[in-house]
């Protein structure tokens, strides 16, 4: 009440400039997380479309050529040769006022080998648009992100004009605030997914003077409630396997493979969630072998595996002070950790052959139907999500796994029924998605 009847006027109008420098070059974990964010693939999809890139393409009169650098690097150094190229593709494609004075340059992480320069294509000339006929839609999908990612790396800022409203009365003050781009700079080639949701959501305020009278219209009440943090998704989990220094570039995707295949976490809408049996593990090594759950001993070990290579540590030494107290650990573990059993839990149905209860029991590959008449019983059957109707039969589809952990989906009613699909019934492919199909 007290603000519907307040009179407000404009007290402050504050105007700048801001600058937003280019992001740089892909490493192997940005390529992971970008490729996961913006074209929804895991990190062994983006892996092997990209060893493809650079393995090499047949792409016409040039014969089979490697596309881009190579893809196992922490690194963000590129060489002087293809920045000068690029600079020099950016000032013919774009004109001079896109190329920066001297070339940009990104410094890698800390703990970065530096064995290898970021990744890029091996020419900034060989533009996505010429090579698309000679590639497949993810290698085309992909090769646009590398190339793009690079050429925007050697362009110059992105320069907005922000403006800043103080309205006042009463003695309440509102604040608003805008961004509106005024020279787009590396934007013209590449922008990231995060900042193009925010500019998006970025409003324009009217043109106003200092001391004008504004009407209020209405008030929009609105509450926030602290978030919990969100599940890991594949992109923020290699950010921190990346920032906590666990593995290198060449292991972020093996890692979550694993994880996966040994049904540690499912994936579920691009998020991961831990399963049973996975808590369970990390429950008993945290409490078997602490030194070794703690994220520090990863980051040391992997420190000390650099200095073995420099040739500044004696890699006996580095042996002999972690198998000591592991053998022992692994000895007690062995005689302390009892077996673990899952306790059964009731189906809610009965066995279709003997008519006893039927029980969701814990396997080697997961959880499974099984009757409660076992052994004289052998009935079994999957237990799977049903994510909707055969086209073939009318049958349940449920949700299967192959034996490398991807996820597929078919009948319930096989082998009668061999329907089989990546997709699930009704879900439009990516190039149906794409054109609105």
């Amino acid at each position: 009440d007290r603000i519907m009847g307040t009179e407000f006027s404009v007290d402050k109008i504050v105007l700048r400039e801001r600058r937003r420098r280019a992001l740089p070059p892909f490493t192997t974990s940005t390529l992971q997380q970008e490729g996961a964010k913006r074209l929804g693939f895991t990190s062994s999809r983006t892996m092997r479309i990209a060893q493809q890139l650079y393995e090499g393409i047949n792409v016409g009169s040039e014969g089979t050529i490697g596309l881009v650098t190579y893809i196992r690097t922490d690194s963000n150094r590129v060489s002087s040769e293809a920045q000068t190229e690029a600079r020099r593709f950016i000032k013919e494609k774009f004109g001079s006022d896109y190329v920066p004075k001297k070339p940009n340059v990104y410094k890698s992480r800390k703990s970065a080998q530096d064995a290898h320069e970021a990744i890029r294509p091996t020419s900034a000339y060989r533009r996505p648009e010429d090579l698309e006929p000679f590639l497949s839609r993810d290698q085309f999908r992909l090769y646009q992100l590398i190339w793009s990612r690079f050429v925007a790396s050697q362009m110059v800022t992105a320069v907005y004009d922000t403006i800043t409203v103080d309205i006042t009365g009463d003695d309440i003050v509102l604040r608003s605030t805008s961004s509106q781009l005024k020279f787009p700079g590396h934007l013209a080639v590449y922008e990231e997914k995060d900042e193009i949701d925010k500019s998006n959501s970025k409003s324009k305020i009217p043109a106003l003077v200092e001391g004008e009278a504004l009407e209020l219209e209405k008030i929009l009440p609105e509450q926030h409630f602290t978030q919990p943090p969100p599940r890991y998704t594949e992109a923020s989990l290699v950010k921190l396997l990346e920032e906590k220094n666990i593995g290198r570039p060449s292991t972020y995707a093996p890692i979550i493979e694993t994880i996966i295949k040994r049904g540690y976490v499912e994936r579920k809408t691009r998020q991961f969630y831990p399963t049973e049996l996975g808590t369970i593990v990390v429950d008993l090594l945290k409490d078997n072998f602490p030194e070794i759950m703690e994220v520090e001993f990863t980051a040391e070990m992997e420190e000390n595996l650099d200095q073995i290579e420099e040739g500044n540590r004696s890699w006996h030494q580095t042996v002999a002070d972690f198998y000591g107290p592991f053998a022992e650990r692994l000895e007690k573990a062995r005689d302390e950790i009892q077996k673990v059993n899952i306790p059964d839990e009731p189906l809610g149905k009965d066995c279709p052959k003997c008519g006893k209860p039927m029980l969701i029991k814990m396997g080697m590959f997961g959880r499974f139907a099984a009757c409660s008449g076992f052994p004289e019983c052998r009935y079994t059957e999957s237990i799977n999500q049903v994510v909707g109707k055969c086209p073939e039969c009318d049958g349940d589809v449920v949700a299967l796994r192959t034996k490398k952990g991807r996820r597929f989906y078919g009948c319930k009613n096989y082998p009668q029924c061999e329907y089989k699909s990546w997709k699930k019934p009704g879900e439009k492919s990516s190039d149906e998605k794409d054109h609105g199909g």
